[in-house]
């Protein structure tokens, strides 16, 4: 996890302007580097441009299709970590590339943050990190203020240091692997935001634990819900009964291992040969490798939790929440309403 605390020595700081070229807007691009000779704004600063990252577990890496060395994005942070005299020089490139990249018609310009931290921590480890920020909304700040013995009402236009629209974090480690990244993006669910990951950063998931979980998770989830039903007799509470499993082995393990979930969820010698098999599908069909064995992130199991959903929806008259024994809840038939039931026993009623 990145915490505030980790970021204290903010070393350079560069503003430029980034404009939507489609929308005809410009490019203007500071000549030196912010001179932060004030303690408190280079705080306020760096809360606003860390802050985001605290609950970001998922880290990324830069890459290209055909050689990693063709990133621009990657290129130009190598070089600063390598120089950090090359560092305006350098965010003035960053700053050319995304302007490059903003062209649908509804990315909103505004100041890019090109920052240099000399020392910060990634996961224990002391290293550089470049920050390569980007505000695009504006708010408006009423101000009260004395004016000759009587207090008078104003408004200007800033930025909410509560409200970093786009982010990302490059740690100088792994750098034979396209470096150790971090992404906030607060409106990547509308479709003119990719821009930001994908055109301008063109970054990947590492192949870490936090992914090896989601990916496992996910994988389990699809299996129970649309493997096992084709192969064996299963009603959607025997269904439940395997997710709330699944859910309890990745939230009380440590360590995941195919043979023993296998074992412990399914049980069945045929239902875990099925397993096995179709983690081999799943892997062929995503293009994404599940280890026998990895360590569980707890940051990507509390993510994924949702799609465990232990609810039986009866029509659209009863939803039943099914947390614990499978023994307690019986399926059955009624002949004389021609209708199917479930019974419910209990010990205590509250």
């Amino acid at each position: 996890m990145i915490h505030v605390s980790e970021f204290k020595d903010l070393a350079q700081l560069t503003i430029h302007k980034v404009g939507n070229s489609s929308n005809e807007e410009s490019l203007i691009c500071s000549k030196a580097p912010l001179q932060l000779e004030d303690e408190t704004i280079g705080q306020l600063l760096i809360t606003y441009f860390i802050q985001p990252f605290t609950n970001a577990a998922e880290y990324f890496r830069f890459y290209h299709e055909s050689d990693l060395q063709l990133n621009e994005v990657f290129q130009y942070c190598r070089r600063i970590f390598n120089n950090p005299d090359d560092f305006q020089e350098q965010s003035v490139n960053i700053a050319k590339h995304l302007y490059k990249h903003s062209t649908h018609p509804k990315i909103k310009g505004g100041e890019l943050y090109i920052a240099y931290f000399s020392n910060c921590q990634a996961d224990g480890e002391d290293v550089e990190a470049i920050g390569i920020f980007k505000s695009e909304n504006r708010d408006t700040y009423l101000k009260v203020f004395l004016d000759d013995e009587n207090y008078q009402v104003n408004y200007d236009d800033g930025i909410n240091i509560n409200k970093l629209d786009k982010g990302c974090l490059v740690f100088n480690t792994e750098e034979e692997n396209g470096f150790k990244v971090s992404i906030v993006d607060s409106i990547s669910k509308q479709t003119e935001a990719v821009y930001w990951k994908d055109a301008f950063l063109q970054v990947q998931r590492r192949e870490d634990s936090y992914h090896q979980t989601e990916t496992a998770v996910n994988m389990c989830k699809q299996f129970i819900h649309n493997k096992l039903p084709t192969e064996y007799e299963m009603d959607r509470v025997d269904q439940v009964d395997l997710l709330n499993k699944s859910a309890a082995y990745f939230k009380d393990k440590e360590q995941f291992q195919l043979d023993d979930f296998a074992q412990e969820v399914l049980g069945h010698p045929d239902a875990i040969a099925s397993f096995k098999e179709y983690r081999n599908e799943y892997e062929q069909a995503n293009q994404q490798s599940i280890p026998d064995e990895f360590d569980i992130s707890a940051p990507a199991v509390k993510k994924q939790q949702k799609l465990f959903k232990s609810i039986l929806k009866l029509d659209k008259n009863f939803h039943v929440y099914i947390h614990g024994n499978r023994e307690m809840i019986e399926r059955g038939f009624d002949e004389a309403t021609n209708m199917n039931y479930y019974k419910l026993l209990f010990e205590n009623e509250s």
